[in-house]
């Protein structure tokens, strides 16, 4: 994440994940009938819910596949503005057989009762939900100008063809992916599109990695609740192959992101910044 993004903090001390149960099935085998009348073999994706605590006090209740639910977790947190230094982040305890996740931290939050008090339930699939300190620090955020050639969009809209499992296996679910050129560096499904960035902005927040050199793409809409989170993770491309909201569209020429909508094989829609592309699959006709 750039400087100007969010303020370095010092070298966190590892954070101790605590698992209490095994990982859970993303998938479940059932039996359907087709349109011909045949009972053919499916799979469904699973679905369940987790409650977020922080310091044992319930936020949230978050319906995810259950993937990565302690990368979810933080980044849920962090993207509301709940948590802010991960030097004093102790602990992250899940525990499936009651379906919660418990956040410990050093951290203070003087004003975690005007937060939780201003509740706001966005347009993200599954109605995703945001509290107060979600919008607080927009206006301090600067991003780079991206360079991006149309041969890297199209050549990375055919990579990410590999990726989607869950999708290919059962449907009903969103996928987001951290890309750095036409390279996919980091994939995560889940049943809400929200929850899948909330994981990925978990990961680089914990593993201290910059997003000015990257590119995000998702299978969701591009709501404010998307561009918002994207600015947050300091990452100034947002990819999708579907489309954009009004509100999406003005956050992203608020905050310097090029937009780039119904992306899928060789067509994609710039809505802002396309003076950042450089339409090089045109000049060479390929």
């Amino acid at each position: 994440m750039t400087q100007s993004a969010s303020a370095k903090s010092a070298t966190p001390k590892p954070v101790n994940f605590v698992k209490t149960a095994t990982q859970v099935p993303l998938t479940l085998a059932v039996k359907a009938v087709d349109d011909q009348g045949e009972i053919v073999d499916k799979f469904v994706a699973c679905e369940r819910p987790l409650t977020v605590y922080l310091n044992w006090r319930p936020i949230v209740t978050l319906m995810t596949l259950g993937a990565k639910p302690e990368s979810l977790t933080i980044g849920y947190l962090k993207n509301q503005g709940f948590i802010s230094d991960l030097s004093l982040l102790e602990s992250v305890i899940v525990d499936w057989e009651v379906s919660s996740a418990a956040v410990i931290t050093q951290e203070v939050s003087d004003d975690i009762e005007q937060k939780l008090s201003e509740k706001t339930v966005t347009s993200g699939c599954g109605q995703g939900t945001v509290y107060g300190g979600f919008l607080q620090g927009l206006d301090d955020i600067v991003l780079p100008t991206p360079a991006l050639k149309q041969s890297t969009v199209y050549a990375l809209l055919n990579n990410i063809n590999a990726y989607n499992e869950t999708y290919k296996n059962a449907g009903a679910v969103h996928g987001c992916g951290i890309c750095q050129d036409d390279k996919i560096l980091a994939f995560v499904e889940d049943v809400g599109r929200h929850n899948a960035v909330d994981t990925l902005a978990g990961d680089m927040w914990l593993e201290q990695q910059t997003g000015s050199d990257k590119i995000f793409y998702t299978t969701g809409r591009l709501t404010s609740e998307m561009v918002i989170k994207v600015a947050k993770m300091g990452i100034p491309v947002l990819l999708s192959r579907s489309g954009v909201t009004q509100m999406g569209l003005d956050l992203a020429m608020q905050l310097g992101i090029t937009l780039i909508a119904r992306a899928k094989g060789r067509h994609f829609l710039i809505y802002h910044g396309s003076e950042t592309v450089e339409f090089d699959a045109l000049k060479n006709n390929v």
